[in-house]
């Protein structure tokens, strides 16, 4: 298998599906609802927000994904997804070209890179 290995980056069982061609399989971060602000106030989860960009860990690629690995966290819209559920656990597939950006701990200490792909 290649590095791109469709394994379940917290889990030592394999995910019983394998990606193909564009595909990016992601976990949505728990942090739907409630949330605080930079300055600490609690923002409620029913209050209105604008386009909101979420960030998601990567757990499948297919074969022809070339920028992202599992493991990745990765900038997406929420409100263009599509959803599934693999194990009694709900991802996000979605195309490689779909997400805006990539931050990765292979990119840290890299000259060139700000490890953060916008």
């Amino acid at each position: 298998m290649s590095a791109k290995s469709n394994e379940h980056s917290s889990h030592d069982d394999k995910l019983p599906i394998r990606m193909l061609h564009d595909r990016v399989l992601v976990r949505q971060d728990a942090t739907e609802g409630e949330r605080r602000s930079g300055g600490g106030i609690l923002i409620p989860a029913t209050a209105a927000v604008g386009r909101r960009l979420a960030w998601a860990d990567v757990v499948a690629v297919g074969q022809n994904v070339r920028t992202v690995e599992p493991g990745d966290r990765v900038l997406y819209d929420p409100e263009d997804r599509a959803e599934v559920e693999v194990r009694g656990t709900a991802y996000v597939l979605m195309r490689e070209r779909d997400l805006h950006a990539v931050a990765a701990d292979r990119f840290e200490g890299s000259e060139d890179s700000t490890g953060l792909y916008l």
